[in-house]
Parts: C-alpha cells; sequence; structure tokens
C-alpha cells in the first residue's frame, strides 16, 4: 500500500517510469527473438538487380546479402575481396556505402520495439524517415555507380552467400534471452535516472526558466524549445536510451509536442555523428582494414549518411512544423 503523500509522485512519476520500463523489457526481448531468427534474409535475394545495375561485382552483391543480418561478416567479405585484388578501392567504397540500407535494417526491429513504447506513433515516422534516409543512401550509390564503374561483361551470376544452418525457435529464444541479460542492465541505468531528472526538471520549471534565459541571451536559438534542446545534448553524450527517455518524459508530460520531438531526436541523431563513429564504427572497421583505409571509409560513410539525415529532417521540418 502506497502512503497517501507519496501517492501524487507514484502516479505522476512511479507508474508512468515503471510502465515504460515493462514495455521497453517486453519490446526489447521481441526485437532479439526477430533478429534471432533472421527475419531479414528474404529480403537480401532481392539485391541481384540493384547489384547488376550499379554494376558491381559478385563480392559486393555477396556482401550486402550478408549485411542484412551480419554487418561485420559484410565487411570481412568486401576485406578480403579487396585484399585479394577481386574488387578494386572504388568498388570497395561504393560497395559499403551500398550496403547502407540492409546493416540499417539488422538493427530496425530492436531500434522500433524501443522507440515504440516510449513514443508511441511518433516512433513509426522517426524510423520511417530514418529508414529512408538509408534507402536513399543505397538508390544513390547505385546511381553512382552505374556512372563511376564500367560495365560487367561476362560475370556470372550473382550468389548470395547466406548461411545455410536452419534456425529453430529455440535456439532463437535462448539466443535472444543471452543478449536481453546482455543489454538490460544498460537500459535500466540509463532510462531510469534521465526519466526522473527530466521529470523534476519538469516539475520545477526548469525548463520555463531555460526557455526564458535563451529568449534574451540567444535569438537564434529560440526556435529550440529546451526540452527538444535536452534531448539533441543526450544524444550527444549518451546512447539512444537515455535521449529516448528525455523524448518520453518531455512528450508525455506534454512538455514537446510529437513534431517536436522527432525533430529533436533526427537532430540529436546528426549531431552525434562523430561521437558514434569514434566510440563504435572505427573500431569495428579496424579490424577489417588498415587504419588509413577504415577512416577513408568511415570518412564517406558518415558524410552521406549526414547528407541524407539533413535532407529527411528538413524535409519533415516544413511538412510538419514550418
Amino acid at each position: 500500500m502506497i502512503p497517501s503523500d507519496l501517492m501524487p509522485f507514484w502516479l505522476t512519476l512511479g507508474r508512468p517510469l515503471t510502465r515504460l520500463l515493462f514495455a521497453m523489457c517486453i519490446g526489447l526481448l521481441i526485437a532479439n527473438i526477430v533478429e534471432a531468427l533472421r527475419w531479414t534474409q528474404p529480403l537480401a535475394r532481392l539485391s541481384a538487380p540493384l547489384v547488376r545495375l550499379a554494376r558491381l561485382r559478385e563480392a559486393a552483391g555477396a556482401s550486402f546479402s550478408m549485411a542484412f543480418f551480419s554487418p561485420a561478416a559484410a565487411n570481412a567479405l568486401l576485406s578480403d575481396s579487396h585484399a585479394k585484388g577481386e574488387i578494386s578501392l572504388r568498388e570497395l567504397v561504393l560497395a559499403n556505402l551500398f550496403n547502407s540500407l540492409p546493416a540499417y535494417m539488422v538493427h530496425l526491429p530492436t531500434m522500433l520495439f524501443m522507440l515504440w513504447p516510449v513514443l508511441g506513433a511518433p516512433a513509426l515516422i522517426y524510423t520511417g524517415l530514418t529508414l529512408a534516409a538509408a534507402a536513399l543512401r543505397t538508390l544513390f550509390t547505385v546511381g553512382l555507380g552505374h556512372f563511376l564503374l564500367p560495365p560487367l561483361h561476362g560475370e556470372n551470376c550473382i550468389e548470395c552467400r547466406l548461411p545455410q544452418e536452419k534456425v529453430t525457435l529455440k535456439s532463437a529464444a535462448l539466443k535472444a534471452w543471452k543478449r536481453f541479460r546482455r543489454r538490460l542492465p544498460k537500459l535500466v541505468m540509463f532510462t531510469i535516472p534521465v526519466y526522473v531528472a527530466m521529470y523534476l526538471m519538469q516539475h520545477y520549471g526548469l525548463f520555463r526558466t531555460a526557455e526564458a534565459w535563451l529568449s534574451d541571451h540567444t535569438p537564434w536559438l529560440g526556435f529550440i524549445r529546451p526540452e527538444a534542446l535536452g534531448i539533441v545534448l543526450l544524444s550527444l553524450a549518451a546512447e539512444i536510451g537515455a535521449s529516448l527517455s528525455a523524448a518520453g518524459s518531455a512528450l508525455h508530460m506534454g512538455g514537446l509536442t510529437p513534431p517536436e520531438v522527432i525533430i529533436a531526436l533526427l537532430v540529436g541523431n546528426i549531431l552525434s555523428t562523430p561521437m558514434r563513429t569514434v566510440r563504435h564504427q572505427f573500431p569495428a572497421y579496424a579490424g577489417y582494414y588498415s587504419p588509413g583505409l577504415a577512416f577513408k571509409l568511415i570518412f564517406y560513410n558518415q558524410l552521406l549518411r549526414t547528407i541524407t539525415m539533413i535532407g529527411v529532417t528538413w524535409a519533415y521540418w516544413l511538412c510538419a512544423i514550418a
């Protein structure tokens, strides 16, 4: 039984936070099962027409198919093919960019099932926009390859080098449970303190004070709501769980409208690119390529990613807010 003097805090903070954590945990577990079952593999078989249009060799097509379930395996294949001289440096760069869409879709279930409990319907819009940006990168690479690479003559049909072993529901569940136990502490560690902090800042009027200060001292930032600015800053400083918790808190308490939350998450996604590159992408690439080549691949990848994300963010801002 909750004491009467604590009931307001339970209704406004404890119960929403408990419900949020439960929903996020269920979503994370479901996403891990979906990933373990490799639901993206049938989509990989659609790559052959795009690979032919982009004038990429068989190794690039196989890496595209592999990237649907393992971007690391795709990088390993490209690295090996480049080292053997089967593909040139230009083809390697284009193949790496070409894998943008499947590499994104590997993490799509986790992202969607983590976003939905926090944001609700706006999660579909945010996910759709980021998916559109990834698709634009792949389609742009197809056109770029068609004009930069010479036509392929006498090439064999592209065979998707997907693993042949069967995945049972039991093995997928065991693998998903292992991943869930590994990811759960980080989810809880970020969600609870951030949600509580956002609640306290909203409760004690700190956002209203910050909004007044911004209006008086930084007129060029006047269009950015303080709550939205907090989401952007958390995207720069922490994992997505922190910014999601802040976004959910601001949305549930009426501090931000759904379009403002989506714009804040998109801007945070763009500005966090350098930090994400240093913390995650460069160590992964350095395991397959020399440091110089790894940096070059990441530079082109992130440059195109930033351009497409800015494009979809600007388009959504024009449609939803401007």
